[in-house]
């Protein structure tokens, strides 16, 4: 949460400013400097999507970074309202992530009545969609897999599949949906885990590609538990 607070911060001068030069029509993207600019914009706007912001806020927003930018004195005391900064991100974050939890419903909801899907006492829906024929991982053995990874209006936030390159890890250093949904699986094969945020990551988010109070669906392929190695024992 510092880290966002330090960056939101440091950032929104670069692009409020630069955007304050601009009048009229929206500008061209001509030279490597411009697409650098709007890259910055694009980023700050994923990152204050989450804070809710309403029209008025975004003038009250860009009068301070004005202000601050020409060097005019301050119409409140900076110092007392930053310091509360940290109180309204989590607080339009949790709002953020109540209403991503009522749009995510409907996605879990219809996930649970395809054919074959199995909605688990945790809440975690599991699907096979193509059964392996090998051993199944315990809660911490170490897996190697292919995943896909979309948001519930089929956003892709992360992919082995895409970048060609599986991926390993054990399984009690994920989160939860993890842990239990390839707990189901058996080597060879493929499922599909919808995950609730609690499972997920919950009212925090993965930002700046995983929203708060996000539902996520895998696509996951079990391709093979790795055994570890029995360390040596020590001499005595």
């Amino acid at each position: 949460m510092k880290h966002i607070i330090r960056f939101t911060i440091a950032i929104l001068p670069l692009t409020f400013v630069a955007c304050n030069k601009i009048t009229g029509s929206k500008p061209s993207l001509i030279t490597d400097d411009d697409k650098v600019v709007y890259a910055i914009g694009m980023d700050m706007g994923s990152k204050l999507k989450t804070l809710m912001l309403s029209p008025k806020e975004l003038s009250v927003l860009k009068m301070g970074i004005d202000d601050g930018a020409a060097g005019a004195k301050g119409q409140v005391e900076t110092g007392e309202y930053l310091a509360k900064v940290s109180d309204l991100i989590r607080t339009r974050q949790k709002k953020f992530a109540e209403k991503e939890q009522v749009a995510s419903a409907s996605m879990l909801e219809e996930a649970s009545k395809k054919e074959g899907a199995e909605k688990l006492e945790s809440g975690l829906i599991f699907l096979t969609t193509e059964a392996g024929s090998g051993d199944s991982p315990s809660a911490t053995d170490r897996v190697k897999v292919n995943y896909h990874g979309t948001l519930r209006d089929g956003e892709v936030f992360d992919s082995t599949r895409e970048r060609k390159q599986p991926a390993s890890f054990r399984l009690d250093r994920v989160i939860k949906c993890w842990n239990e949904g390839v707990q189901k699986m058996k080597v060879g094969g493929k499922a599909e885990l919808y995950c609730p945020a609690d499972l997920a990551y919950g009212e925090r988010g993965a930002p700046p590609k995983i929203p708060p109070g996000a539902a996520l669906k895998f696509e996951v392929e079990l391709l093979e538990i790795i055994k570890e190695e029995a360390k040596p024992a020590k001499k005595k």
